[in-house]
């Protein structure tokens, strides 16, 4: 064959000269974890899910996000969200608002009742015990049925939801917890109301009837608190007001109040206490939060619940602790605090000490201390060894005991926050169910999310974060909720923002860029999740189209 004059090569030549033969090194597709992925608690793969929104299938990603928290409408208002804190978007302008997102996916399995895709349990199965039906035992026995386990929960009260119904309906609707419970238990799960640990059953008798046990009681009984062993004859603990006051038109009657605390539980008080006209002041040793300067010392709170707070007028006394209550017989007329710092000690720990000179007087005509609770050990004493809280290994085992687990705000370490028992309930069922079938435990991917540095901003546009609406100050009466939820149109428009991190977004930029037409386009999803293969035999290592993803999801590795 001639070639023309126009023409420099036969036929055939360019396939047959592999330019493969001149690499030193070659790209590889390589996953990984968002960082929002490695923080969230519960386990969740926020760009998954946002990925199938993206694309406008609302009911897959809906699907995505349960396979690990069963309860996106509950978390969605309540969690908070340390995925935000994590997402690489913050460092380019926002992060992604992705607890809204999650609501919104909840939301919408509420309103269109969405089953949950679980088959329910073949009556030969295995049967485990749950005691508790808060979030965590909730969690353990759903990821247990999932896994064709057949699941009975034990419940104290007469209905289920645990502390879910101590946060207050203008955070989280008391009719949005029980619709998503409902279709939960719908999945196969049977409940026992009224069966109290110790009282109607016993942990001998469990031991025996069932094949393990999940411990997930939560923690009901307040800490101890006086001021030099001092007390009002009416005070009135925070958990125990939120049980019985949890419903805002009723609360306790008091001109003015003082909350001593810096979590959840004090901010939900305090607010409570002042949309129903009483002047209300928080008291604690730590720091109001800074965004920008977040510190160990900070209020252990949701920093949003706070700043809400403060602009509904509870007044937040930080770095202050109580000195003495000031008494008139057993009634408080008022506390006298002081101005609190931490300071090194003689052995080099921080301590707090009381600088003399701050003091000043709150009038105050009840003190509500919000400093914690601990497990009521009733039926548990003998697991507890004298212990607050139970001992657990990383699949929420109890020390010692083969086929009893504990989760949630009962086990020692856990952060006290609903989506943090969601993870613990689904670890353990994992565990439990591995046991059973006698297979090896899964085991926790531990690697290193991927950093910012990593990913290409040049294929990225500012956008602004899509924000809820939330209620004026003078609008926040009653039950009303604050935060209103995102719509269709604004969940998808907020999940086009994620950046993918570490994941293939299809578009497209290797195989185009490629100067030696190695990279190849599939029809179907490839062996390593994405929808490209390189061609070796001609790829020279030339790493163009690792420099140009978007998200970093090719590497390039020596030969």
């Amino acid at each position: 064959m001639k070639l023309t004059r126009g023409g420099f090569a036969y036929p055939g030549t360019t396939l047959g000269y592999k330019t493969g033969t001149w690499r030193i090194q070659h790209p590889e597709h390589a996953h990984w974890r968002a960082p929002c992925h490695a923080a969230c608690p519960a386990g969740e793969d926020p760009q998954a899910y946002l990925a199938a929104l993206d694309e406008g299938n609302p009911r897959d990603a809906w699907e995505i996000l349960i396979k690990v928290n069963p309860l996106p409408a509950i978390t969605g208002r309540v969690c908070p969200h340390p995925c935000e804190a994590g997402c690489n978007r913050g460092q380019y302008d926002e992060p992604l608002a992705i607890h809204s997102i999650e609501r919104h996916l909840g939301d919408e399995a509420i309103a269109h009742q969405w089953l949950y895709p679980v088959n329910k349990p073949s009556e030969k199965a295995p049967h485990v015990a749950v005691i508790g039906a808060g979030p965590a035992g909730l969690s353990a026995a759903y990821h247990l049925v999932r896994q064709g386990i057949q699941v009975t929960i034990f419940d104290e009260m007469s209905e289920p939801g645990g502390t879910l119904f101590t946060i207050p309906d203008y955070r989280l609707p008391r009719q949005v917890v029980r619709s998503e419970i409902e279709r939960l238990l719908d999945t196969g799960i049977t409940l026992q109301s009224n069966h109290k640990l110790g009282r109607n059953i016993h942990l001998q008798e469990l031991q025996q009837d069932y094949a393990a046990i999940f411990l997930g009681p939560g923690v009901m009984k307040s800490r101890e608190w006086s001021v030099d062993g001092v007390t009002p004859n009416d005070l009135h603990e925070g958990l125990h007001l939120l049980k019985r006051w949890s419903d805002v038109s009723s609360v306790p009657d008091m001109k003015s109040a003082a909350v001593i605390g810096g979590g959840n539980t004090a901010i939900d008080i305090a607010r409570i206490l002042k949309r129903n006209g009483v002047d209300t002041h928080i008291v604690i040793h730590s720091s109001l939060p800074d965004p920008k300067n977040p510190s160990e010392d900070d209020m252990r709170a949701i920093p949003r619940e706070i700043e809400q707070a403060l602009e509904e007028g509870v007044q937040i006394h930080d770095h202050h602790g109580i000195k003495r209550l000031i008494l008139r017989g057993e009634k408080l007329t008022g506390i006298e605090i002081v101005r609190m710092r931490k300071l090194r000690n003689a052995a080099g720990r921080l301590h707090r000490v009381a600088f003399e000179g701050t003091e000043s007087i709150l009038h105050v005509d009840q003190v509500i201390p919000a400093i914690g609770q601990v497990i009521e050990a009733t039926g548990m004493e003998n697991l507890l060894n004298g212990s607050s809280w139970f001992k657990v290994n990383e699949w929420g085992q109890i020390a010692g005991k083969d086929n009893i687990y504990a989760g949630g705000d009962a086990i020692e370490g856990n952060g006290g926050t609903v989506t943090e028992a969601i993870g613990n309930g689904r670890i353990a069922a994992e565990a439990i169910a591995a046991n059973l079938n006698k297979n090896e435990l899964p085991t926790f991917n531990k690697a290193e999310p991927i950093s910012f540095t990593s990913l290409n901003m040049e294929y990225f546009e500012p956008a602004p974060r899509v924000e809820e609406a939330i209620l004026p100050v003078e609008e926040r009466v009653g039950e009303a909720e604050i935060e209103s939820g995102l719509t269709g149109r604004e969940a998808a428009r907020e999940a086009n923002r994620c950046f993918a991190c570490g994941n293939c977004l299809r578009c497209d930029n290797c195989w185009t860029l490629c100067p030696d037409s190695a990279v190849l386009k599939t029809d179907e999803v490839a062996f390593d999740g994405s929808y490209y293969v390189f061609d070796y035999d001609y790829c020279k290592g030339c790493g163009l189209c690792a420099s140009e993803c978007p998200t970093g999801y090719i590497r390039m590795l020596d030969e």
